[in-house]
């Protein structure tokens, strides 16, 4: 039985996301606040509860750094940001910020009950139509992620590199699968492998390393 809040200023939007919780996860239990302050108040009365579903800019969130004092008072607690942004920096640096994963208001609502039952299951989300997206590097964007070395992308084997890219899109090991006809368990090693070559830990960091690789070049060597 998981255990969720959706923290949101707009009702409308409390109310949809938790009939959407509720009908597609059995058993759950979602609550609702409207500020950062009562996501606060809520994670510490419920600290074993599952994922904070958190809107950037209700009341007391001052932007992103709402996600670091969430996740400083409680950061066993999953939080994923969920908003109607849609600019790929903000994206990238939401999850800098310690968000495991990034829904759009936009999506569908399955969609979104996808996302977030894979974020449950461990992974996180990134919206693959934003990640996609090219567009200049500022030096906003290259606070998020520094660049990776050409020499080390091509020790890479195809299938790493095929592999690599779709994480960077934000795709689950399950769909990277089906996307290359390979099993889900040779998907794990080849990400386990691709953490390893870049000496990151997560897959988080690793998605954050691909920002800057232009795919295209090293698959048609």
């Amino acid at each position: 039985m998981y255990q969720i809040l959706v923290a949101d200023d707009h009702p409308m939007i409390r109310e949809a996301i938790t009939a959407a919780i509720v009908g597609s996860f059995e058993g759950a239990t979602v609550a609702e606040t409207e500020d950062l302050q009562g996501a606060l108040s809520y994670a510490e009365e419920n600290p074993d509860t599952d994922l904070i579903l958190l809107d950037l800019n209700m009341p007391g969130m001052d932007g992103l750094n709402g996600i670091i004092t969430l996740r400083t008072n409680h950061p066993d607690i999953p939080v994923v940001i969920l908003s109607a942004e849609e600019d790929k920096n903000v994206v990238l640096k939401a999850v800098t910020y310690g968000a495991v994963g990034f829904i759009t208001k936009s999506m569908p609502r399955e969609k979104i009950t996808e996302a977030i039952s894979q974020i449950l299951d461990g992974q996180i989300y990134l919206p693959p139509d934003i990640i996609r997206k090219g567009g200049e590097q500022s030096s906003r964007g290259n606070e998020v992620a520094g660049r990776v070395d050409p020499e080390l992308i091509s020790t890479f084997t195809r299938r790493q590199l095929l592999v690599f890219e779709h994480m960077a899109k934000g795709q689950s090991n399950k769909e990277i699968g089906y996307e290359l006809n390979i099993a889900e368990t040779t998907v794990k090693a080849h990400v386990s492998a691709i953490l390893r070559k870049l000496k990151v830990h997560s897959r988080l960091k690793a998605i954050l390393c691909a920002r800057d690789i232009n795919f295209d070049q090293y698959l048609r060597r």
